[in-house]
Order: structure tokens, then C-alpha cells, then sequence
């Protein structure tokens, strides 16, 4: 519970130094990626501070990928 407090209170901060610029600057565009990037980021330190296992890229990759190689009888 406080390593989550700890990463909202950092985020916070963050935001509060980054944001204004950008809403200052007009740019929404840039403000939108920072946004969902910066949401991805700290959803994934949440999971990983609570406990939770985070699945690696690799593994979507392989899941994806195993179709392929049976219709093509590739082996490996």
C-alpha cells in the first residue's frame, strides 16, 4: 500500500511539472500520448508493486506465433 502511495505521489508530482507546459504550448496531441504512456508506465508499477506478474512482450509473441508454425509445420 505505500509503495502505491509512493508511485501516485511521484506521479502526481510529475504531472503537476509537465502538464501546465503542454496546456500552456497547446499541445493536445502530445499531451494526449504523454498521457496514456505515462498510464501505461504507472499501471505497470502498480502491478508490479502489489505483487502482480507482469507478462513479458516475448510471450504475446509466441502466443501469436504458434499458430504460424503449425499450419507451417515449421520446426524448431
Amino acid at each position: 500500500m505505500l509503495k502505491t502511495l509512493a508511485i501516485l505521489i511521484v506521479t502526481a508530482v510529475i504531472v503537476l511539472l509537465d502538464v501546465p507546459s503542454m496546456l500552456k504550448n497547446k499541445q493536445k496531441k502530445e499531451l494526449v500520448v504523454y498521457s496514456i504512456l505515462l498510464f501505461i508506465g504507472v499501471s505497470c508499477l502498480i502491478m508490479l508493486a502489489v505483487g502482480l506478474k507482469i507478462p513479458s512482450p516475448v510471450e504475446l509473441f509466441l502466443y501469436v506465433e504458434k499458430p504460424f508454425k503449425n499450419i507451417l509445420q515449421i520446426k524448431v
